[in-house]
């Protein structure tokens, strides 16, 4: 072979030495301070709060999605946890106070929340755990429908106090009674961050994951 391709087959191996290793120094660098950024926030034009007091407790923002479908973006969604959780299992194993946000991005029945929750609740709970939950999902249905519609740009909080259960919020305003159980409100999360979610993208984002 000749000299001259000789050097110009090792001139490429080192060029690809260089910038792999350029790659790599990257990597390394970039590692430690995307972790520190949290999660993707602002997110879909919304801005959740870093972290919050609920409950005499300091929650922290663990994560966020979008629920979409295709180009339509329905809603932003964020978790608030007690310290970081990275899957369904430490996030439901949590215990203190929890809260799911949700920031619509656009006019909603709040029909289809309804028929979404009951969706993802018999998907990621076991019959004798859906029927120990019966009563109590109505309750939940019940505060849905009374919405109506929700609109864009209204905000609803799903917590969790212990002792209490749910409190579902829309716009700063209770809703209801407390729906007891930290049962009801892990089946709830499972809908979100369960095996079987609709939306694995935003089930990625809230569990503080790259989608």
């Amino acid at each position: 072979m000749p000299l001259s391709h000789l050097l110009v087959r090792l001139l490429v191996r080192l060029l690809r030495w260089k910038v792999l290793s350029m790659a790599l120094l990257a990597c390394a660098l970039a590692g430690p301070a995307a972790w520190a950024a949290g999660p993707l926030n602002p997110i879909g034009g919304v801005r959740f709060e870093p972290q919050l007091q609920l409950a005499g407790q300091t929650l922290l923002l663990n994560g966020t999605g979008l629920r979409a479908l295709l180009w339509i973006k329905g809603y932003a969604a964020g978790l608030y946890l007690g310290q970081r959780a990275g899957n369904a299992e430490e996030v439901l194993a949590l215990p203190g106070a929890k809260r799911l946000q949700l920031r619509l991005l656009m006019d909603v029945p709040a029909a289809e929340f309804v028929k979404a929750f009951h969706q993802g609740l018999e998907r990621n709970n076991p019959p004798e755990v859906q029927a120990a939950l019966t009563e109590r999902a109505a309750r939940f249905d019940a505060l849905l429908k009374s919405l109506g519609q929700i609109r864009k740009g209204d905000a609803v909080n799903l917590d969790y106090l212990p002792g209490k259960g749910l409190l579902f919020s829309h716009n700063g305003r209770l809703l209801g009674e407390a729906i007891p159980g930290a049962d009801f409100y892990a089946a709830l999360l499972r809908v979100f961050v369960g095996e079987h979610v609709s939306d694995e993208k935003l089930r990625a984002g809230l569990l503080g994951k790259a989608a």
